[in-house]
């Protein structure tokens, strides 16, 4: 079986997209599953291997552009594939796989997007409250799938494969300890604070995890860099020992 991914353009978004990857894999052993995402997502999706290629969406982000999606579809039918999930809730997103002649096209309703998906979910939002069960609900027949109690459990959880030679070289190119295993957090949000978790709720869980005998480091971009100072700001100088900024909070 030969399955396309539409994915998601964020990088959070990506990385729970994971999940599904690996639920794909769990059900169907010898199945190929290829992603289609923007080419900023190529290092994170090499270190999935679930995936077998990471096809770079060559439009931007908001961009309608029927008639290059319809050339892009085209271009892909040589590729036969068997299944495609759409991740992204845009029309737009659902065009290429339609395009594509992709003949089992799955995704969340979305924007009105009958026609172009034929295995269409319909989403409640209290039925299904974590983005990451919404990825892996596409995985099984929506005949079953009412909420996310019906999900087999433990789920298979976001995994990235790294080598000890890459995580050396990263600890060493950003002076992180290795005496302790670490907890990374991304408290920033492209959206501002209304889409943050709290920073107080940061700094508690950060004491916790300290307490507990790990160490805490914080990524983001420099405008990331202020919710990182509010976390630091929160702790005492014994915990700030145990937190890092990469890069001084350029490590998006």
């Amino acid at each position: 079986m030969k399955i396309l991914v539409i994915g998601p353009s964020w990088v959070g978004d990506m990385m729970m997209s994971q999940s599904l990857y690996r639920t794909l894999q769990a059900r169907y052993p010898q199945a190929i599953i290829d992603v289609m995402a923007p080419a900023w997502c190529r290092p994170l999706l090499s270190r999935m291997p679930e995936v077998n290629e990471a096809i770079p969406m060559p439009l931007g982000h908001g961009a309608l552009e029927i008639g290059e999606r319809r050339k892009l579809g085209h271009s892909l039918r040589e590729k036969r594939y068997d299944r495609a999930y759409v991740l992204p809730n845009s029309f737009k997103s659902a065009l290429v796989p339609f395009f594509a002649g992709i003949p089992h096209r799955t995704g969340w309703r979305g924007e009105m997007r009958y026609g172009l998906l034929n295995d269409v979910r319909v989403l409640d939002k209290e039925a299904w409250p974590l983005m990451v069960e919404r990825y892996v609900a596409l995985a099984y027949d929506k005949g079953i799938m009412r909420t996310a109690q019906d999900l087999p459990q433990p789920l298979l959880w976001p995994q990235l494969q790294v080598s000890e030679g890459e995580k050396s070289y990263t600890c060493n190119q950003f002076s992180l300890s290795s005496e302790r295993p670490m907890i990374g957090f991304c408290p920033g949000a492209e959206f501002g604070p209304a889409k943050r978790w709290p920073h107080y709720h940061y700094a508690e869980l950060a004491k916790q995890l300290i307490d507990e005998g790990y160490q805490v480091v914080l990524f983001g971009s420099a405008k990331d860099h202020e919710a990182g100072n509010e976390i630091l700001a929160a702790l005492n100088t014994e915990q700030q020992a145990w937190v890092s900024e990469p890069g001084g909070g350029n490590t998006a």
